[in-house]
């Protein structure tokens, strides 16, 4: 293990400590606790959107917390869930008088960390609705099961920009829900990731092996095998996402390349040519195309492709300007 640490069980908080130093006009941390992570200058009135996860995925989840996009996350370990505890400290400090929207992963512990803090809200009157993200195709065939994965960026944006509008808390749920019924997100691997505090690859994979379908965390997929080339991941992955969410020619589509962490930009945009190229052999309109690292797996190599189907509203979403110290849109 090769990285650049003090030490792995300091990893994370060592991790929060750099963006707090790094970006004191933006960003804090609620009740002295650095994994209480908050958007340093809350709007009134506004309904307050909080987010959560296992750390290891940068810039998802706590890179989202800024203007136009999230007021709070609760940031748990490498590949594990904050506390309903870090969850209810983050409500109480951004909560602006509107009520507050949970929106995360599909992930078991997740869902039992903000519904345990939603009872919590509760006591304290604060009013509070929750929408979990589950795009990832390949990881089941019923879509309440799927997991949440960088699909949940169209998410993020929806319900951010409805609430900077001045939105109503059923009116930010409503935007939520409208990309996430419209996205849909392929994944695949071409390398595992170290967690600092295990010190060895969490799967493995043969010299020109790929994984199509893999999960963020390490999660199986539904092959393993030889490496192929960016045209034949297009394909495949269109034609699963196409299968699974039909778009229809003359349809306009948001496009998601995102790179999984150890994946070259040069690499990325090539996927992201044969993925345009493809789509509109189809006559799908491309309204825009996102390429970067939005949802990551420490240092995985491999790349996700998410499509989200576009329509006036969310196209209206989707140019909302926000500012993040990881994201900025103007």
């Amino acid at each position: 293990m090769k990285k650049i640490i003090n030490a792995p069980e300091t990893y994370v908080d060592d991790m929060l400590k750099g963006i707090y130093a790094a970006h004191p006009d933006q960003v804090k941390c609620a009740e002295d606790d650095l994994r209480s992570y908050c958007i340093a200058h809350k709007k009134e009135g506004k309904v307050a959107i909080i987010t959560g996860g296992g750390s290891g995925h940068l810039p998802l989840f706590l890179g989202y917390v800024g203007e136009g996009l999230i007021d709070g996350c609760g940031v748990g370990g490498v590949f594990q869930s904050p506390s309903p505890e870090q969850i209810y400290q983050i409500a109480k400090e951004v909560h602006a008088g509107s009520g507050v929207l949970f929106l995360y992963g599909n992930y078991t512990g997740d869902i039992m960390t903000f519904d345990m803090a939603s009872d919590l809200c509760d006591m304290d009157d604060i009013e509070c609705k929750s929408i979990v993200g589950a795009d990832d195709v390949n990881s089941h065939a019923d879509p309440d099961t799927r997991r949440g994965v960088a699909g949940i960026y169209f998410m993020f944006k929806a319900a951010g920009a409805r609430a900077d509008e001045g939105g109503t808390l059923e009116e930010v749920v409503a935007a939520a829900q409208l990309a996430k019924d419209n996205t849909r997100t392929v994944g695949f691997a071409l390398t595992p990731c170290i967690i600092p505090e295990v010190g060895h690859a969490n799967f493995e994979l043969k010299e020109n092996e790929m994984a199509m379908g893999m999960g963020i965390h390490g999660e199986p997929g539904v092959w393993n095998g030889p490496l192929k080339t960016s045209r034949e991941i297009a394909e495949e992955s269109l034609n699963t996402l196409l299968g699974d969410m039909p778009v229809e020619e003359g349809e306009e589509v948001a496009v998601l390349i995102n790179g999984l962490g150890a994946t070259s930009v040069e690499e990325l945009y090539i996927l992201s040519h044969d993925v345009n190229d493809i789509l509109k052999s189809k006559g799908i309109g491309i309204y825009k195309t996102i390429v970067g690292e939005y949802a990551t797996s420490m240092e995985m190599a491999g790349a996700s492709i998410s499509i989200c189907k576009m329509n006036g509203e969310l196209k209206r979403y989707m140019d909302h300007p926000v500012n993040t110290p990881f994201i900025c849109q103007k």
